[in-house]
């Protein structure tokens, strides 16, 4: 049974929600003290967070900030704002998906479940590791190793550049990613995609690879081998 963390401040929204997400098999924990949220998180140890972006203290962002720096957790955001720089910022942060309030439950459930089963079903691969462009890529650890040192990626990151390696050498649409990535493509931003893909770059130039996943403008995206002429 999956374990969750919901970090919610509004008591009704947070007990309906926990009573149905319960219906689903799921364990679903509270914050007790939002100004000690990393101190219950990791007493729990949670399979998933589920975070609003308004709470007393300090907001959303900030305990995304302080989770990711200790670990690799999915993370869903909440929130009741409707400018598209919230979805961004949470995608900046390393969030893995994203749903505003107020919002269906059925579509909540929809994303928790593509967000674990994202997370936790690599081991059910026939093989762990990859070589590409010189790196070994472990889909399990969501770990890239080259000479140049390491470098560890989010559940989405490591999702969309598996997909890429999968296809290396031909294009592959956003729109495929998208669905792949998300279940219901209706509820995500495009930009969405390209913050994650930006933020995957981003982690690839540490060890000299970036410039291996190329942009096909109006198209997709490419993992190559060598560089394109």
């Amino acid at each position: 049974m999956f374990k969750l963390l919901l970090i919610e401040d509004d008591e009704t929204l947070f007990k309906e929600t926990k009573e149905r997400l319960t219906q689903w098999s799921y364990d679903v924990y509270g914050v007790t003290d939002f100004g000690q949220v990393m101190k219950e998180f990791t007493a729990l140890k949670p399979d998933l967070v589920i975070i609003d972006i308004q709470l007393p203290k300090f907001d959303g962002f900030h305990w995304c900030r302080m989770i990711r720096t200790h670990s690799n957790v999915p993370i869903l955001f909440l929130s009741s704002r409707d400018h598209p720089t919230d979805m961004v910022m949470s995608m900046q942060l390393g969030a893995d998906d994203f749903i505003q309030k107020p919002f269906h439950f059925d579509v909540l459930v929809a994303k928790i479940q593509a967000v674990l089963r994202r997370a936790y079903n690599y081991s059910t691969a026939p093989s762990l590791l990859k070589a590409w462009c010189g790196a070994t890529v472990d889909y399990d650890k969501n770990l890239l190793q080259n000479e140049y040192g390491s470098v560890e990626l989010t559940k989405n990151e490591m999702f969309i550049l598996k997909q890429l390696i999968e296809q290396k050498n031909n294009i592959v649409s956003r729109e495929k990613l998208i669905k792949s990535l998300w279940d219901d493509e209706r509820f995500v931003s495009d930009n969405t995609l390209t913050v994650n893909v930006n933020r995957l770059r981003k982690k690839l130039d540490e060890l000299g690879i970036g410039h291996f996943i190329e942009t096909k403008v109006g198209q997709g995206y490419m993992a190559v081998e060598e560089e394109s002429v």
